[in-house]
This record gives C-alpha cells, structure tokens and sequence, in this order.
C-alpha cells in the first residue's frame, strides 16, 4: 500500500483511540467500498492489537462481520489486510465460525490469488476442534503445494491445530515428510504483496518450507522417540536438507535425544560431531554450543567443538567472532583446561574495537588464565573499562571475584583494580558488585582485610547508593573491632552520622556502638560513648532508640553486651527462610495465633556460615566444583549453588521429625545429619536409601523404603543392622549396641515408609567408625483382586541391601578459617594419622580433589579446591566436629597417566582417634 506525502500528514496511526476506531467502522458498510480508507482503519486496529489492546467481546464481534463484508471487494491489498485482522480478532469475537466458508473459497486448489497463504492461516485460527476434517483436504493439499509460502502457511497452521485436533493432524505425515524432503526454494514472501510468478523468478535457497515441515513432524512424534531417532538419522544425511534453519533444529532434537537417553548419546554425539563440518555456520555454531552443554563430556568429545570455535575466533565479522567467544565464555566455567588451548587467539580479541567481543575475551581468559597471568589481564583491563556498559563491567567484575577465591596470593592487584574502578562512574548494579568482590576478599583473604577497609572508607565518604552504604557500614562495625588500629574507623563512620540520611545515620550507630561494647581501651569506649551520646538529639526516631538501647548495653556487663552487640554465632539463615515461609503460608486460619518459635532454628557458628557462603560462590562461579549432594537426586551444575544450604534445610527438617518420634526426645539435640545414601538401584522391587542421624550418645539409621509392586503388600517391615567395628583386629574396640527398632506396620505400593534403627554410641573412643550389614525383613501379604484388600495370610521375606557405612566424614562439619597455616602448625602437638594410596576412581587431578572433598566433609581453604596443574596438587580442609574440635587435613596428589592418581592424606585433629578415621574414610 503506497501512501503520498499528503497521507502520511493527514492519516497518522501512531495515536490512535480504540473507541474512535470503533466508531469510523462503518466505513466497512459504505457503498461503493473505498480500499484505502480501509486499509487505513484496518492498519489501526492491528497497531491496537499488536500493542496489546483488547476490544470488548461485543465490539470484536461487530468489527469482524464487519470486516467480513469486504471479502467481496477484489483489492489484493486490501484482503490482505482482511485476513490479517480477522486472524487476530478471532480470539475474542463470538461466532467466528459462519465466515468459513467465505474463507475456504480463497484457500481451494487452484485458487492463485496472492493472499492465499493469509487465508489458510485465517482460516485455520477461526475453526474448532469439531470442523477440523472438514478442511482437511485443503490443508493436505496446500502443505505440497508449488508455492513455498503457502505451503509453508499450511504448515504453521497445522502446527497450530495440533492442540485441538492431534489425531486429524497427524493423518498428515506422509504430505508433512514430502514437504521436509521437497527441494523447493521460499522464493519471496507472497503472503504480502507480489505475484506468485514474480516470486519464483525470484527464488533463492533459504528453503524455509522445510524448517516448517521439521517443526510439525517433531511436534507430531513428539511422544514416539524411536520415531524421533528414525527422523533425525532420515533428515541428517548429506543433500536431504537444504534450509540451515531446518538443520538447526536436528541438532538441537539430536542434542536432546542424546541427553534424555543415554543409549543414544553415542549416535547422536555422532551427527553432533559431523554437523559441526556444515557449510552453515549457523549450523556449525549450533552443534558446538550442543555439544558444550552436554553433561560429563570428555576431552574426545569436546576436543572438535573447541578446535571450530578457535578457528571462528579469527574470522573477519564480528558476529562469527562474538558467537564464538561467548560460547567459549560459557563453557570455559566447567572445562576450564579444555578452553586454555584457545587462549593465544583469545588473547587477540582483547584490543577489539567491539567492547563486547573484548569483554568476553578478557572474562574468558579470567577463567581459563594461571596464577602468573593475573597481574597482566589485570593491565589489560584496565585499559578499556571506561569504554564498556555497565552491563559488561559487572561481568568482568565477577570473574575477578572468581579469582579472589581461586588466587588468594594475587590479592593486592586485584583490590588495587577494584578499588580503582569504584571510583568510576556507574549504576548500582556495577557498584554492588564491586563491593560484593571487597566483601569476599575481607572475609575469605586475611592479607587483604585492612587495606580493603580503607578502601571502603574512602568509598562511603561520597555514595550515592544508600544500600551500599549501610551494607559498608555493617562490614565495618563487624570487621573493625578486629583490626589491630580500630580507632581509625571511627572517625569514618561518625561522619555519616553528621551527614548522611537517616537510614544511614541508624546504620552507622549501630556500627559505632560495635567499637563500644568489650572495648578493653577506657579511652576508646569513653569517646564512643560521647559519640553516642550527641545521636540522642537527632531528628529521626530510629536513630535515636538505638543510640539509647546500644549505651544502655554498654553500661552493662561486657560479656553479655558482646554476646548482643558482636555475636560470634548466628542463625542458620537458610533454615531460618525456611521456616518463616511455612510460618507466613500456614494453611489454617489461625496460623498466626502462636508466635514463631526460634527455639527449632538452629545457631552456627560464624566460621560454618563463611564455610557454606564460600561453597556457594565457588560452586556458581566454577560449576565443576560440586557441592554435597541431598536426596537421592544428584545435585547438578544449575543447582549446585544451593546444595549446601539444602543440606542445612534438610538437617532441620531431619531434627523436627525425630524429636516428634517420643523414643528420640531424649537424645538431646541432633549433631549431624548425613546425605541420603542409596543402597538399592531405582529399579528394585523395594527401593531402599539411608540417612545417618549423629547424636551425642547414639546413632539413629533411617531407612526410607518404598514397594514398587503393584499386587503385593508388605506389613511388619524392619530391617536388621548388623555394625561391625571398622578394625576388626582389635578385639578391645567397644562396639555400637542396638537400642531399639522402629518398624512401618503397612508399606503399600509406592507408599514411603521409614524403619529407624537406634543404637548407643560407647563414651571412649567417642568417635567410632563402623560398617553396617542391612537386611530387609517383612511378611509379604497379596492383595485381593476382588477386594482390593490385602489377605490375612502371608509368608514372612527378607531381602538384603547394600552395607552403610560410619566413616570419619560423619562427625565433621565444614568451617572456614582465615589462615590454614596457622591451623595446621597449631594442631602440631594434636592427634595425626597419615596414609597413602591410589583413587582408581579418579580420571584427573580436579576429579581426585571432588572426591576427597566429598569423602573428608571438611571446607577446602585458600582456593585449593581449584586445581591448577595436571600433574600435582595439594589440598587443605579445615573444619570441626560435632563435639566443636577443630580438625584440618593436607593431601598431597600426583597423577600419571600409567598408576593414576597417588594420594598421600595427612590429618590432624584436637579430639583423639578422630584423624585416623578421617584418613580412613578415603581408603
């Protein structure tokens, strides 16, 4: 439709109204019809529809029957229109269905007006369920028709049906499959202006007939997957598909075929690999950014995808280069070492006059660069942070926060680097994650903490994000204190008393009174007690209550003011979310009519919470890294961020439900809760898994047990537990005695039971490793067809599971320590035990460290989860037991590719006999 200068003027449809658009309707009802005043209403109703206006149901209707009426008219234009809108009014407007009929007309065989394809996808958005068939030979016929667009309509249209008409729909295979194979090209656009001669004479090789096709018979064997199998394989083979876009979908079907069933990954990796040879370099991407989020890939299976991901890296367009090196970026936080080999070509992308290429250059490097790299990537940056988006910033910074953690000894140029760029000029977001870096390097990198702090000093002396600085302020009233000089910080925060809000004015009152309170210096807690003193006068009301509450603390005994004021420990904030979000979603009506009871909320110390904190950051940052699995699911790289405060949620919910069982009330508190341990395969008759419930004086086995028949019932289920002391030479070793057992009367199919299984712990040796043989006993009882009730008699079975075993791990709870050196020389005089073996399970040096890290249950400290070289490592765990001792562990690794990985673990720990079970439980 082509419009004069002087229609552009006077007929603007960038404002439009929806009642005046209802109201010029009736142009659809003069006579003689003018097609360009409506094409100009029709052109505002779509701008209202596609804007997300609705019209009243009454109103569509009358908009559609009266855009019906111009079927009659036989300007192309003009039905395009037509059918465009009454495509979308459709949805709203009643009775749709009597205009069929007038639609079919221009849908027929032979029918070669230009707006046919518009009419098969009209047609196809007004119909029901109920007259589905009676198109269905038109539609058939149009998905092979000559015409790419509409065969393509007819396509997208049966896609579209497949909802309210499947089995109709998929009648049409065979027509769907020669569409797919056809060889005719999408010459131009018909649906919207041209003719149908025109368009073939201006045919080119986009193909996108077939991509339709593809899409349906996906959706259409969507619940066959050897159909699906059979259609990949049929359609990969070399000249079957000539549409890019069709062969970018094969891979991504191929890619899930090969991650929802094992047995196929091989083939399927197969076609992946040869996809990556594609001519396409759509294609060519698509199958290495499958591959690459494949899980537990090999090097062999990566190594190509890699090797045509460098190559792009050196090609002349920018998009082929930014595709590559974002796939790279991605990849490169599971497979680091695999990445490395691009790094002479990476490190070439990092002067790219396009920011974005460079900024995933530099991340990239981030990630897959050593220790002796840091400080030259750091140069690098430098130079063109002012250049990037706020966006990019905040990425390059959290790859730098990555670093903190892995390289505790590069902290001095990367806090330099931090704290310079806090001086720019940027948004929250950017800000926020500068600060959250600082954050990191004060509580997990001892050597940087003081001149971190001066950093953030200068930084709230000019904020302008009132979060930060109260969150500054909190750091600093904690950290302060501490510090050998904390005088110097005062003056810092009594300055935004002077001049800040009063949000940050509350903030740095309760930071100040932390400097107060068990202040050994008279002089000190006097000048902050004049502080204090000038904030009774200020103008908010907060300010001054807690300037009244904190000197009032500070009258009072030190000690207990320290345990208010500096509390070293603090509650389990997962554990704690948890519980307020069952307390503030309470089913019953009076679910607040009973305050919250923290008493079920359990308190861990500062060193476990920076240990669970530390785990998570690590865990996101580096997904390789797993953290400990809960349930009998395993934790993958999405998930592994929460897996550690799962556990803790898990320990609670653990310690509710024992302490409701009356046999436990007297055991006291729970001390540890171990992961769910599997000791049958899902597919079992009786699916079996165990959890171990540490207690002061007992061990209390869970025994969660689900009956997979269907015919059958088990009543009086228990299960035997015969322990066995770990060192059986040893006849004087005092052994676990059963208590009691707690069995399920009924377990029927698929209904969880759980059978727990007591047993006294000796006082000496207090820690004691035992191996648990694990027998299932019940009587077997059939149920009755005719009642569907189980019979009175049976026959009593047993049916024996996997052994569980009380390893050293079981008494430990990871901590985080400042310095592991100054633990490992300070338990020098402690309990040791030492050893030395191979882990046959272990592939590499980095699958050698998650083993042992799983297997100890200690916290790894100054970045030595992360291993560096290929060849040897060494891995410090610090963290304590139940009973509050410190324990900390070396391993000294070594890989070859002949012996594998030797290990030699050394352990030492201030309660005796806990080392050598530590060193055992990774034998």
């Amino acid at each position: 439709m082509a419009y004069n200068k002087k229609d552009e003027d006077e007929n603007t449809v960038v404002k439009v109204d929806r009642t005046s658009v209802f109201q010029e309707a009736r142009v659809f009802n003069t006579s003689p019809v003018s097609p360009r005043k409506c094409r100009i209403l029709l052109t505002k109703i779509a701008l209202l529809l596609f804007t997300g206006e609705k019209f009243p149901t009454n109103e569509a209707t009358s908009l559609f029957f009266g855009i019906s009426k111009l079927f009659q008219n036989k300007d192309a234009s003009l039905r395009q229109m037509v059918y465009l809108v009454i495509k979308e009014l459709a949805n709203t407007a009643e009775d749709v269905i009597m205009v069929t009929s007038s639609i079919m007309k221009d849908t027929a065989v032979g029918s070669d007006v230009v707006y046919r394809a518009n009419a098969i996808r009209a047609l196809c958005r007004i119909i029901d369920a109920s007259t589905v068939q009676a198109i269905e030979r038109n539609i058939k016929t149009a998905i092979v028709d000559k015409v790419p667009s509409v065969s393509s309509a007819a396509l997208v249209s049966s896609y579209h049906l497949l909802p309210v008409a499947r089995d109709i729909v998929r009648r049409w295979q065979s027509e769907t499959q020669e569409a797919a194979s056809s060889s005719k090209s999408s010459g131009g656009f018909m649906g919207f202006g041209g003719s149908s001669s025109h368009s073939m004479a201006a045919a080119n090789t986009n193909y996108m007939t077939q991509y339709h096709a593809i899409g349906l018979l996906y959706q259409m064997r969507s619940h066959d997957r050897m159909a699906l199998v059979k259609m990949v394989q049929q359609y990969s083979a070399q000249g079957v598909v000539k549409s890019p876009a069709a062969r970018v979908m094969l891979v991504r079907l191929a890619a899930k075929l090969a991650e929802d069933d094992p047995s196929l990954r091989k083939p399927m990796m197969k076609l992946l690999d040869d996809w990556l040879r594609d001519k396409s370099e759509m294609v060519n991407f698509e199958a290495a950014k499958a591959i690459c989020d494949m899980p537990d890939l090999t090097d062999a299976e990566v190594g190509q995808a890699i090797h045509v991901l460098q190559l792009f890296l050196t090609s002349p367009r920018a998009v082929t280069k930014f595709a590559a090196i974002r796939i790279l970026h991605q990849f490169a936080s599971f497979k680091p070492d695999a990445v490395r080999q691009c790094n002479p070509d990476i490190e070439s992308l990092i002067s790219n006059t396009n920011r974005s290429i460079a900024t995933f250059a530099i991340t990239t490097l981030l990630k897959t660069g050593n220790e002796s790299s840091v400080d030259r990537l750091m140069k690098q940056i430098s130079t063109f942070m002012s250049d990037i988006t706020d966006e990019f910033k905040v990425t390059i910074v959290e790859a730098i926060r990555t670093l903190c953690l892995k390289f505790p000894s590069k902290q001095a140029g990367m806090l330099a680097f931090l704290s310079g760029i806090l001086r720019d000029e940027g948004g929250y977001d950017f800000k926020r994650s500068v600060v959250e870096s600082i954050f990191d390097l004060i509580k997990f990198v001892p050597e940087a903490k003081e001149e971190a702090l001066a950093h953030l000093c200068e930084f709230i002396e000019d904020c302008e994000f009132t979060k930060l600085a109260v969150r500054v302020l909190h750091l600093l009233g904690v950290e302060g204190p501490r510090t050998a000089q904390p005088t110097k910080y005062i003056r810092y925060i009594y300055n935004r008393v002077v001049l800040e809000n009063a949000i940050v004015r509350a903030a740095a009152v309760t930071a100040l009174a932390k400097f107060g309170v068990g202040q050994k210096d008279p002089e000190v807690k006097s000048s902050v007690h004049v502080l204090l003193t000038r904030c009774l006068d200020d103008t908010d009301d907060e300010v001054r209550d807690r300037a009244a509450l904190n000197l009032r603390l500070m009258k009072e005994d030190d000690e207990l003011a320290g345990k208010f004021i500096r509390n070293d420990s603090m509650f389990s904030l997962p554990i704690l979310e948890d519980q307020l979000a069952h307390y503030v979603n309470g089913s019953n009506a009076e679910a607040f009519s009973d305050p919250f009871d923290f008493s079920n909320v359990p308190v861990v110390t500062r060193e476990q919470s920076l240990a669970e904190d530390r785990t998570k950051k690590l865990t996101t940052a580096t997904p390789t890294l797993k953290a400990p699995s809960v349930g009998p699911k395993k934790v993958d790289a999405a998930n592994a961020a929460q897996a550690a405060a799962n556990a803790t949620v898990a320990s609670q919910k653990y310690a509710q439900q024992l302490q409701a069982i009356p046999e436990f009330r007297e055991y006291g508190a729970l001390l540890k809760s171990s992961p769910v341990v599997e000791l049958t395969e899902s597919e079992t008759e009786y699916v079996v898994s165990a959890v171990k419930h540490l207690y002061k004086e007992h061990v209390v086995l869970q025994f969660d047990i689900k009956n997979t028949l269907a015919d059958y019932v088990l009543s009086d289920v228990s299960v035997v537990c015969t322990p066995s002391a770990a060192d059986d030479e040893d006849e004087d070793v005092p052994e676990l005695t059963e208590d009691f057992i707690i069995p399920v009367p009924l377990l029927k199919q698929d209904e969880p039971g759980t059978v727990y299984v007591s047993f006294s712990r000796p006082a000496d040796p207090a820690f004691l490793a035992a191996s648990f043989t694990n027998v299932l006993k019940f009587t077997l009882r059939e149920i009755d067809p005719a009642t569907s009730e189980p019979e009175e008699a049976g026959y009593d079975d047993e049916y024996q599971v996997e052994d569980l075993e009380l390893a050293g791990a079981d008494y430990l709870l990871p901590a985080f320590a400042g310095s592991w050196d100054n633990i490992w020389t300070g338990l020098a005089d402690a309990d040791a035990a030492e050893e030395t073996l191979q882990l046959g399970a272990a592939k590499s040096i980095q699958d050698a460290v998650e083993l042992l890290v799983r297997a100890l249950g200690m916290q790894p400290l100054e970045g030595s989860e992360i291993a560096l070289s290929a060849s040897t490592h060494s891995l410090r765990l610090y963290g304590k037991s139940v009973a509050g001792g410190k324990a900390a562990a070396q391993v000294r690794m070594a890989y070859s590719a002949k012996s594998g990985v030797t290990v030699k673990v050394s352990a030492r720990t201030e309660e005796e006999g806990l080392a050598a079970l530590v060193v055992g439980g990774v034998a």
